[in-house]
């Protein structure tokens, strides 16, 4: 059996790449209302993805606001496929 992505293999971290899977870009309050994490903790995890070069991470501003968008990589959203891929081996889909 394939194994699964142990940076995949998290709540947290599988959750953000669901949701970046199906939009261009997400920003840094959208992913955690959606998520329904913790500042603190989603900032950890987008760190992890993106040193991992699962995602690219832009901070700007939004008028006087800060704003942090994240994006998919190729290289992401190919390991997002294979750890899919690998699930529905485990579970004989």
């Amino acid at each position: 059996m394939k194994e699964l992505d142990p940076l995949l293999h998290t709540q947290l971290r599988l959750a953000i790449m669901s949701l970046l899977m199906n939009v261009d870009e997400a920003d840094f309050v959208y992913l955690r209302e959606k998520t329904e994490s913790t500042a603190g903790n989603l900032s950890v995890q987008i760190d992890k993805l993106s040193s991992a070069g699962y995602i690219t991470v832009e901070k700007g501003f939004l008028g006087k606001k800060t704003r942090t968008v994240c994006h998919i990589t190729p290289t992401g959203r190919a390991a997002f496929i294979a750890y899919v891929d690998a699930l529905k081996e485990y579970l004989n889909l």
